[in-house]
């Protein structure tokens, strides 16, 4: 069943911001303009679905990109600690820049790859298009704290990845927490799915 949620912040000026280190970068596709909210600002901020941010959390945002679902989580919940990485190093200035001019606080972003963030834990990981699930699933979860949530921003392959992804699962003694299917604001049915996972 799809479900739905509140925004409470005003993205006004992040939608303005993000469109213009997008006309130099295109971390979205011109045709997407458009749609930035629907697609990128709502379905980023789709985690509140799981119940699961609090204050005083820390989030790591595995493949970042051009700041989905990292920048808007920060704005929207200023007292978490939002950690964007990502190995490309043009789209994490982008982000790097949006925090700046947006004056972000609580987000900070590195241009690293997530293998060597080992030895480090946070309370919260996401992953927005960037790898199939047991691929993620085997970045993600030595990085998780013992009591964290990995969520993972999946479209229609989900059963199929899920599948693919219980040798990792069962590797770590992680498990399938939640699976939370919602559909974006939009005039064509987008389904959407947050798989979340724990120990």
């Amino acid at each position: 069943m799809d479900r739905d949620f509140v925004i409470e912040h005003d993205f006004t000026d992040y939608k303005k911001v993000f469109l213009e280190e997008n006309s130099k970068l295109n971390l979205i596709s011109k045709k997407d303009e458009e749609f930035l909210f629907e697609k990128h600002i709502y379905d980023s901020l789709a985690i509140k679905l799981t119940g699961k941010i609090r204050d005083n959390k820390t989030l790591l945002d595995i493949g970042c990109g051009g700041g989905f679902p990292c920048v808007p989580i920060a704005i929207e919940f200023p007292f978490v600690n939002v950690i964007g990485i990502d190995s490309i190093g043009k789209k994490i200035r982008a982000v790097n820049n949006i925090k700046e001019k947006l004056a972000i606080k609580n987000l900070s972003v590195l241009c690293d790859r997530v293998e060597n963030l080992r030895g480090q834990s946070f309370d919260i990981i996401t992953s927005r298009a960037v790898a199939d699930l047991s691929k993620i699933s085997e970045y993600a979860l030595p990085l998780l704290k013992k009591d964290g949530v990995f969520v993972a921003y999946k479209s229609k392959k989900t059963p199929e990845e899920l599948e693919n992804a219980k040798t990792i699962f069962s590797k770590y003694k992680a498990k399938v927490l939640d699976i939370i299917e919602y559909s974006l604001p939009l005039d064509e049915k987008y389904q959407r799915t947050l798989i979340v996972i724990g120990f």
